[in-house]
């Protein structure tokens, strides 16, 4: 009834001050949620809007000053004939990704599900006329992945947005806006997306840093988060804003950069003791791009996720499907093939959380229970020293073929004495320590 209730005074517009979380506090549920989140290491993050249309990249409606008229009408020749959500989660499944994060509405603003607050939607505003987040959902749940959703929190579409540092030219008629419109209709969407399509693993917002320029801007999170915690307790709260987490929220996020690197510029802040998350690009861009078709390769994708492990995160792999709706070719390939590594090697992943020594230029180390596995990725000897002061390494056997692996116990840690310079994408050994 709650929930109800809650639902009801956003269509009236009264503030949801009331509920805000000024001392968060996360249900059992929800920690139980952040546990499982840690646990699952790996998932798909699928960006796909009208701008897969243009083949230029997400960005592409403020990056040419597309009028926002004239982009709408994208939406009348939008009839991706061969999605098929069963195909794609079923190779995202195989790819041994255990969650997908979906974007329900970019900063675009159009809406990849049936919303009943804006017409700019897949099914009210395109010939496909189908609900997209409903068969992925029905997708999600029939081959047992987590769905999550990506939210924008700027749109460069509609007039009630006030204009931040994006999107001047696309033809809005008032840079103030009417924020109280704007924000009743985002928890109205967001309450939908909730209430509609069965359990949802995570929120993940983007676009606080439009206003950053502007420091008198309350973007009310508190009351937002509120909302979301009371529809699904179990739901975690994310946002891409690169500053050090909110109140309120559930998970860190890092944009194109591990925890503690910043190589891209956008990851500088602290990081947390909640459960982390990097995202990056399979190939170059978010959303599809006809002429980026420099993807990484498997074994640069395998290393950027078991990097990510080594700093107790999770990676978040993008594709950007394109506009008839199939996954490229190339992105479903390399799925499957770190599928294939996943499910040799996946034990060392899956469950782990950031070993006890530290990420080094050879690799890092994942841990779980009193083992420690210890990920080689770039060596040019037949010996490796670990500092494990105080620890007593019981085992050391190499993690494909349970060879056994010497070792010399030195003052302080550990020498592994290797058969072999390691040549392996991964050269994994599993210590059984004390």
């Amino acid at each position: 009834m709650r929930t109800h209730f809650i639902s009801f005074l956003l269509l009236l517009g009264i503030s949801l001050g009331v509920f805000a979380q000024s001392s968060y506090q996360p249900t059992q549920e929800n920690l139980k949620a952040r546990q499982e989140f840690q646990d699952n290491k790996f998932g798909i993050f699928l960006h796909w809007g009208l701008y897969a249309m243009l083949a230029t990249g997400e960005w592409t409606m403020t990056n040419n000053n597309l009028n926002y008229k004239e982009y709408a009408k994208l939406a009348g020749g939008f009839y991706p004939s061969k999605f098929d959500a069963d195909k794609w989660v079923s190779a995202i499944k195989a790819s041994g990704a255990k969650y997908i994060c979906f974007t329900s509405r970019h900063h675009e603003g159009f809406s990849m599900f049936d919303t009943k607050f804006s017409d700019f939607n897949v099914v009210k505003a395109t010939p496909f006329k189908r609900d997209i987040i409903k068969e992925l959902a029905d997708a999600c749940t029939k081959y047992g992945i987590k769905l999550h959703f990506y939210y924008s929190h700027l749109d460069w579409s509609r007039e009630d947005y006030p204009w931040g540092r994006t999107g001047h030219g696309t033809g809005r008629p008032n840079p103030k806006g009417d924020w109280k419109s704007y924000y009743r209709f985002m928890n109205n969407q967001l309450t939908e997306l909730l209430t509609n399509y069965g359990p949802i693993g995570a929120i993940w917002f983007d676009g606080w840093w439009d206003q950053d320029q502007n420091s008198s801007f309350d973007w009310e999170l508190p009351e937002q988060y509120a909302l979301i915690h009371e529809l699904q307790p179990g739901c975690l709260v994310g946002n891409n804003h690169h500053q050090v987490p909110f109140q309120g929220e559930d998970i860190q996020i890092f944009e194109r950069d591990l925890p503690g690197e910043n190589t891209a510029g956008l990851s500088g802040q602290d990081v947390s003791q909640l459960p982390l998350e990097t995202c990056e690009t399979m190939n170059g861009m978010w959303g599809y791009k006809i002429t980026d078709q420099n993807y990484k390769s498997t074994k640069t994708l395998i290393h950027y996720l078991v990097k990510a492990a080594g700093r107790n995160a999770n990676l978040l792999m993008n594709i950007g499907p394109q506009p008839n709706g199939e996954l490229p070719e190339v992105a479903v390939e390399r799925l499957k093939e770190v599928g294939e590594w996943m499910s040799r090697y996946g034990e060392t992943i899956y469950g782990t959380r950031g070993g006890i020594i530290a990420p080094h230029e050879w690799g890092v180390t994942t841990q779980k229970g009193d083992k420690l596995y210890v990920h080689i990725l770039d060596l040019q000897d037949n010996a490796l020293f670990l500092p494990l002061i105080g620890k007593k390494v019981k085992k050391a056997v190499l993690f494909k073929d349970k060879s056994p692996v010497r070792f010399t116990k030195m003052k302080e840690g550990i020498l592994l004495e290797l058969s072999e310079v390691p040549k392996d994408v991964d050269y994994i050994i599993d210590l059984t320590i004390d």
